[in-house]
C-alpha cells in the first residue's frame, strides 16, 4: 500500500490577514469564542440592520475613519458588532456567495467550519433523490447544510448547544425565508430527538481550543456516539474529517470524499438505504464526476513503472478514496514510485479524475541542474508541486530565481525510491 498521506504543495505564497483596529478587538474577540448571544441582538434590531447596510463592503483601511465617524450617532458597541460582521461577511463570500453572504450572519468560528454552499447542496440533492423529506441536523452551525436542506424541500430540525451559533442559524434561516423549513434548537445533541425523521445528519465539532481534532473520538460529539446516532434512522450521515484513517471508518459505512475545484473539502459516512457497507466514493464538484468501488471491486496498488511521457495528477478525493488503482487502470498507467500518489502514461486520455501533464525532462534532485535548465529555456513563470519532497516551493523558487517569457512546471518527488524532479507543462 503506497503512502496517501504525502501532500501536494505549490508555490503560490499567501497573504497576512489584515491587522485589526485596537478600537473593535474586544468585540470580535468575544465573537470569536462564541459567548454572549447578545453580540447578536442588536444586530437585528431596525438600527442594527441600517447599520450593517452602511457598513457594507467597508475595507479593513477605512475601518478606523468608519468607525469613528458612525460612533456620533450610533453606541461604539453596535458599531463595532456591525464592522466585524461586515468583515466576516466578505469572508464568507467565498463559502456561501456573495448575494446570500451579504444576508447572512456569522461567527469567525462559523465563517472557518460551515459546509461550503456547493458542497451542502450537492449533499441535498443527495437526500431529496433518496426520498428524504425531514432531516434532524445535529451540530447544525450557522446553518450552512440547514439552509441547502431547505432549498431542496426538506423540512429540518437544526441542534446546536451553543447559544450564540443557534441565535445565528435561526437568524440565518429567517434572512434567507426559510424559518418555515427550518426549526433551530438550542440543545444538547446527544438528548435531541430524531424520531420520526426520514434521515440524520451528524456534523460533530472537530475543532478544540489547540487547533483541529485528529482522533476521531476525541470529536465532539465522538465518532462513536454519532455512529450510534446514525444507525437508528433510514438514512444516517457523518460529517468527517478527509484525513480520517481508513481502518476507523465502521464497516457498515459507505464512505465519500469530496472535492470542489481540486480542493478536498470534507469526507461523510453513509448509513441505511441506497448505500454499500465498506464501499468508497471520490465525488468532484462542480462536474459531480464520480468515482466508486465496493469492497468486491477495489483494485489492488498499481504496478511502478518508468516515467512515461504523461504524469497524472489525481484529484485529492481520490487520493483520499484511495481510487488511485482505478484511476491509473483507466490510463493504462502505472505509479512513478510505490509510495507517490502519481500516475504516469505513454498515451494522453481525457478523464476527469486527474490532471494531465506532458513530461520533457526527468532529472535526479539537483538545484543547479534545475537552475540552469529553467534559464536555458527562459522559464519565468515556474509552478512548483511536491509529492514526498521535504523542499518547500517557495524555498526552491527563491533559489533558481525564474525569468523569462515562458512557463513549466516542475514536480518534486520520488521515482523508484530516489529523489527526482520532473519538469513539463499541462498537457
Amino acid at each position: 500500500m503506497y503512502d496517501y498521506s504525502h501532500g501536494a504543495g505549490s508555490s503560490q505564497a499567501t497573504a497576512p490577514p489584515p491587522g485589526r483596529h485596537r478600537d473593535r478587538r474586544h468585540t470580535i474577540h468575544r465573537l470569536a469564542h462564541n459567548e454572549p448571544v447578545n453580540d447578536l441582538a442588536p444586530l437585528l434590531t431596525p438600527e442594527g440592520r441600517a447599520l450593517l447596510d452602511e457598513v457594507r463592503g467597508t475595507a479593513p483601511a477605512d475601518e478606523l475613519a468608519v468607525a469613528t465617524r458612525l460612533r456620533r450617532e450610533h453606541p461604539a458597541e453596535l458599531v463595532s458588532a456591525a464592522l466585524g460582521q461586515a468583515r466576516l461577511r466578505q469572508r464568507a463570500a467565498a463559502k456561501f456567495g456573495t448575494e446570500d453572504a451579504g444576508r447572512m450572519f456569522f461567527t469567525p468560528n462559523g465563517v472557518e467550519q460551515s459546509t461550503r454552499a456547493s458542497v451542502a447542496a450537492y449533499r441535498a440533492e443527495c437526500f431529496a433523490a433518496l426520498g428524504v423529506r425531514s432531516v434532524a441536523d445535529l451540530c447544525c452551525g450557522i446553518g450552512g447544510d440547514a439552509i441547502a436542506f431547505a432549498r431542496a424541500g426538506i423540512r429540518v430540525l437544526a441542534v446546536d448547544r451553543d447559544p450564540l451559533t443557534a441565535a445565528v442559524a435561526r437568524a440565518n434561516a429567517d434572512a434567507l425565508g426559510l424559518a418555515d423549513l427550518i426549526e433551530v434548537r438550542e440543545a444538547d445533541v446527544t438528548e435531541a430527538d430524531t424520531d420520526g425523521h426520514d434521515a440524520v445528519f451528524v456534523d460533530p465539532a472537530r475543532r478544540g481550543g489547540r487547533g483541529r481534532i485528529f482522533d476521531p473520538e476525541a470529536y465532539s460529539p465522538p465518532l462513536s456516539w454519532a455512529v450510534s446516532a446514525a444507525l437508528k434512522a433510514p438514512i444516517g450521515v457523518l460529517k468527517i474529517a478527509p484525513g480520517i484513517p481508513h481502518e476507523v471508518i465502521p464497516a457498515e459505512a459507505e464512505a465519500e470524499w469530496i472535492s470542489d475545484g481540486g480542493d478536498v473539502k470534507e469526507a461523510v459516512l453513509w448509513f441505511g438505504e441506497g448505500r454499500t457497507p465498506g464501499a468508497r466514493r471520490a465525488t468532484l464538484l462542480p462536474s459531480h464526476a464520480g468515482l466508486w468501488a465496493s469492497p468486491d471491486t477495489m483494485l489492488p496498488d498499481p504496478q511502478v513503472r518508468p516515467v512515461g511521457r504523461y504524469l497524472y495528477e489525481p484529484d485529492g478525493a481520490v487520493i483520499r478514496a484511495h481510487l488511485v488503482a482505478e484511476v491509473a487502470e483507466d490510463l493504462d498507467g502505472g505509479l512513478i514510485d510505490a509510495t507517490i500518489a502519481y500516475v504516469t502514461a505513454d498515451e494522453l486520455r481525457p478523464t476527469p479524475y486527474a490532471t494531465a501533464y506532458e513530461i520533457t525532462d526527468q532529472l535526479p534532485f539537483n538545484v543547479k541542474k534545475l537552475k540552469a535548465l529553467l534559464r536555458e529555456r527562459e522559464v519565468g513563470i515556474l509552478t512548483v508541486k511536491k509529492r514526498g519532497s521535504a523542499v518547500e516551493p517557495e524555498e526552491l523558487r527563491k533559489k533558481v530565481k525564474p525569468s523569462g517569457p515562458n512557463s513549466a512546471t516542475v514536480f518534486l518527488t520520488q521515482v523508484a525510491g530516489a529523489p527526482t524532479m520532473l519538469i513539463g507543462a499541462p498537457a
